[in-house]
């Protein structure tokens, strides 16, 4: 399928109108934000923050209060922000009364919380994984136990493709032994009860950690991967692939962003951190060719074998860092993309790939982004004057809402090449812009949310500044300074240290 962007995108509010029901594991779960909070009222709340953000860099960079504002579209809202999750993961553990339960970890603590119904995940996929839980009794499977290395289901994780004719449902056993007695027979036990499963997969994770997968997998029914369907090109989801959790804000994000990107027959496109290159294989029916560069060699792999599959072969793909292919292709001065586009990871995007950017100067810049704080920053390197000039101008912000009820949000931001009779008077601080600042590649609540993540244990924000002025980064003044000379508080433990350590490593901080 050809589409054409300006036809299909229009931007404005698109949302679900039900009346929003209180989730009974709000306080215990942590897993939403904004809860009980009408969806109009929520997009709202994300317009402004990404508003928030990006506007003082745009003024402090010489643009007018009412250009600035004429550069925000409104945010795209979902049709349905119920229900949107195609990965759904439970973990498994034993209730006070022994009893088998299965959910997520309490916020903040490793304590298993029972759900049997989640308002953003997969309705068919929750159900799924509590019909696994109802089967282990009878094959007297106890769920495993990390501290006491005994049990031997961890987590199910379920991930669901979507396609116009039908749904396709992995599901995924991880286990903490590397050995699965009777795998065969409940393999066959859970397809019976759920024959719309197409394939199972078997993970074994051994290792004390808050990782969900590990590294060893087995196929133990079906192909051992899903397809989902996006703007009608077919793509592999394994258990491991990175892929976007909400389908249909996924397919209004895509045509948000080749539609900025204004595609020509004659343009040459980078698609920079392509993972398995979804926006560049979407992208190719409206240029003249393109080329993913991706870091991970297994994407780069799944890239190539999703572009065969999807028969476009104005696509090439490498393996690598983006911003050293683009300096050797600035070496060679050959094969220039005069456009790019790019979708960094939460963290932003390196300085050396900027530098990189600012060096070849294509003609557009569509930056696809995760992470509004990280946006702001690379923005400011790309809006900075370079040799006294300016280099790059922002034509729009496009929010996206892909987590409906969290915080999260998506933006499209479109720049082009300063033009010579473009004029912009600049009375600027580059110091109160500095995206070399460490202090402004993450919030805190992100690394308290990466340390959830990856340790499985809460650190306060106290923990976190103390870590940081420890490394010489500069914290605000409610947090690294005691109420009164005398004020005593509390040296952060050392296994926190080290995670905290971690995350600032993980952000590019120190």
């Amino acid at each position: 399928m050809i589409f054409r962007p300006s036809e299909v995108f229009s931007g404005g509010f698109f949302y679900y109108n039900e009346t929003m029901k209180k989730c009974k594991y709000e306080k215990v779960c942590g897993g939403c934000d904004y809860q009980g909070l009408p969806y109009e009222k929520q997009l709202n709340k994300k317009q402004r923050a990404v508003e928030n953000l990006l506007a003082p860099v745009l003024l402090k960079c010489g643009y007018s209060k009412e250009e600035t504002a004429a550069l925000f579209h409104p945010i795209i809202g979902a049709d349905q922000p119920y229900g949107y999750r195609n990965k759904v993961h439970a973990v498994f553990g034993r209730g006070r009364n022994k009893k088998i339960i299965c959910g997520t970890y309490e916020k903040g603590s490793h304590w298993v919380v029972d759900i049997d119904d989640c308002q953003i995940e997969h309705p068919h996929a929750v159900e799924m994984i509590r019909g696994i839980k109802d089967l282990m009794p009878s094959f007297r499977m106890q769920p495993y136990d990390e501290d006491k290395k005994t049990g031997l289901l961890r987590h199910v994780l379920i991930r669901v493709g979507q396609q116009a004719e039908r749904e396709e449902y992995m599901v995924v056993l991880v286990t903490g032994t590397k050995t699965f007695p009777g795998k065969k027979n409940f393999v066959k036990a859970i397809v019976d009860k759920y024959p719309e499963i197409t394939t199972v997969v078997w993970n074994t994770n051994d290792k004390k950690t808050s990782m969900v997968l590990g590294d060893k997998e087995e196929v133990l029914f079906g192909p051992g991967y899903v397809t989902d369907e996006l703007l009608g090109n077919r793509f592999k989801i394994s258990p491991k692939s990175f892929y976007q959790v909400h389908h249909g804000q996924t397919e209004k994000l895509y045509i948000a962003a080749i539609a900025a990107a204004k595609l020509q027959p004659t343009d040459v496109v980078l698609d920079a951190y392509c993972g398995t290159g979804t926006i560049g294989i979407c992208a190719a029916p409206h240029c003249g060719s393109v080329v993913g560069v991706e870091l991970n060699p297994a994407a780069v792999a799944d890239a190539k074998e999703n572009a065969k599959k999807n028969g476009v072969e104005n696509i090439s793909f490498r393996s690598g860092d983006a911003g050293e292919y683009l300096l050797k292709q600035a070496e060679q001065g050959k094969n220039l993309p005069n456009v790019v586009i790019m979708d960094p990871p939460r963290s932003g995007s390196s300085k050396e790939f900027i530098q990189a950017l600012q060096k070849i100067r294509p003609e557009r810049i569509v930056y696809v982004s995760c992470g509004p704080q990280s946006l702001a920053r690379d923005l400011g390197f790309l809006l900075r004057p370079k040799h006294g000039k300016r280099l790059y101008r922002v034509e729009s912000i496009q929010p996206c809402d892909m987590f409906p009820m969290t915080n999260h949000c998506e933006t499209v931001v479109l720049l082009s090449q300063q033009k010579p009779d473009d004029h912009i008077e600049i009375e600027i601080n580059l110091d109160e812009i500095d995206a070399t600042s460490a202090e402004s590649k993450a919030t805190y609540k992100e690394i308290e949310e990466w340390v959830q993540e990856h340790y499985g244990f809460h650190v306060t924000n106290l923990n976190i500044a103390q870590v940081k002025q420890k490394h010489g980064i500069i914290e605000r003044e409610n947090y690294n300074k005691p109420k009164s000379e005398n004020s005593r508080q509390p040296g952060c433990p050392e296994e926190k240290v080290k995670a905290i350590e971690e995350a600032l490593r993980y952000f590019q901080m120190i």
